[in-house]
């Protein structure tokens, strides 16, 4: 593993030319919520990291449990040491694991999750960028296969990367741009449950160092289909619209200063997030970003009501599982399942008023993902496939007694 590893996020507003993650937006757009219902027309999707390498998984630990400071071999009070001031609810995963996949993706769907937003660094073999293709790929089809919509961030931060290797010339930027592009035109953007914006499939721009704001028109004039694009803060040259993400130097006001000053473009895109805690400095790769307080849980319920007010055709959540900046909402040692439990809460009250999720539903998936772990054999799997289709369908009874079944072997 390198060094230090250009898949790092670097939180917007910070450095010139640094922008955050990017999500797929929708309008009118049909899908299934928890218990069969029909999705209303602002999606609530989740910004997913698909880089994650853990052991036995995967051969090695990779730099996101590490960041080279960290070895989680090491094991103290039943804690691996990981690049992280929070611990995941089921320790450090592979994002290559099926079913810490659909674990996550099961978690979404009670909680009133719409779907994911997949962090996407292209397909080129440049440090970990192919492993988290590899990852991304999984994702989408474990997505498909539970009921849950998908959209792509495009990093294109990688493409100045890939320049500085010697992977590609200074003067093929918009070429290998417009060639992913077109990747994910002809593989996922024609899936039924990929995001779209006015029947358009919609990618969003990670960075400014990779394409300019003239460049990236260009890219997508070369894309198979025609595309919605969206930029980080602002509505740059040839996008629809802008999308949102949380500044510690800012806080809350940079939310207000985004909210106003979105309000006539064509589409804007909220960010709900439950703070910003992040490792850097621990981890020596640099000085930390700054702090978001957690404020006992009133920072995500703030920021996720503001946002639904706004009544886009999307909401972003920031995010699913950023461990090393302590943004995440999956489930945690120290939070459990508090904020998923207030996505269930807050999609009743301004989305769904029949949204039938519960806070004690969102166990299952984590009791689920226990017995896969604990059992090799084949038919035990094959019944837990079948529970899986009960959640998914929204049969929640049936689906507790058949895991508490398994349990019970």
């Amino acid at each position: 593993m390198p060094t230090m590893r250009p898949s790092l996020r670097t939180p917007a507003g910070r450095v010139p030319l640094l922008v955050a993650c990017c999500v797929g937006l929708a309008t009118l757009v049909t899908g299934v919520a928890c218990g069969g219902e029909r999705t209303p027309s602002t999606l609530i999707l989740a910004h997913y990291m698909p880089w994650f390498e853990a052991r036995p998984t995967s051969q090695v630990w990779g730099w996101h449990w590490t960041m080279n400071a960290f070895d989680p071999e090491s094991v103290v009070d039943g804690r691996r040491s990981i690049a992280a001031k929070l611990y995941p609810a089921i320790g450090p995963y592979d994002s290559s694991d099926p079913h810490v996949l659909e674990y996550h993706l099961l978690l979404m769907k009670l909680a009133g999750i719409d779907g994911v937003v997949i962090d996407w660094y292209g397909r080129a073999d440049l440090w970990d960028y192919a492993q988290i293709h590899r990852c991304a790929e999984q994702l989408v089809g474990q997505a498909a296969r539970l009921g849950l919509k998908v959209a792509v961030c495009y990093e294109d931060r990688t493409i100045a990367m890939l320049v500085k290797e010697g992977k590609i010339p200074a003067d093929a930027t918009v070429a290998h741009a417009a060639a992913d592009v077109r990747w994910l035109a002809e593989h996922w953007f024609g899936l039924d449950n990929y995001v779209r914006s006015r029947g358009r499939p919609v990618l969003l721009s990670f960075g400014h160092e990779g394409l300019s704001e003239a460049e990236w028109p260009r890219c997508l004039e070369q894309a198979a289909v025609p595309v919605a694009y969206f930029s980080e803060h602002e509505r740059r040259q040839g996008a629809e619209g802008g999308f949102d993400w949380p500044i510690p130097a800012e806080g809350m006001a940079g939310v207000d200063r985004f909210l106003r000053g979105s309000q006539r473009w064509p589409a804007r895109i909220p960010v709900a997030f439950p703070r910003f805690l992040d490792i850097y400095a621990e981890a020596k790769v640099h000085p930390s970003w700054g702090t978001i307080p957690d404020d006992g849980g009133a920072t995500f319920r703030k920021t996720l009501e503001r946002a639904l007010k706004a009544k886009p055709p999307f909401v972003q959540i920031a995010t699913w599982n950023d461990w090393g900046e302590g943004t995440a909402i999956e489930p945690s040692k120290e939070y459990a399942a508090r904020d998923l439990e207030v996505v269930q809460e807050l999609r009743r009250r301004h989305l769904e008023p029949g949204f039938a999720g519960r806070a004690a539903d969102l166990s299952l998936p984590g009791r689920l993902l226990a017995v896969r772990r604990a059992t090799a054999d084949a038919e035990q799997q094959r019944r837990l496939d079948a529970a899986v289709e009960l959640l998914r369908s929204g049969d929640l009874v049936a689906a507790e007694t058949a895991i508490a079944a398994m349990e019970r072997r």
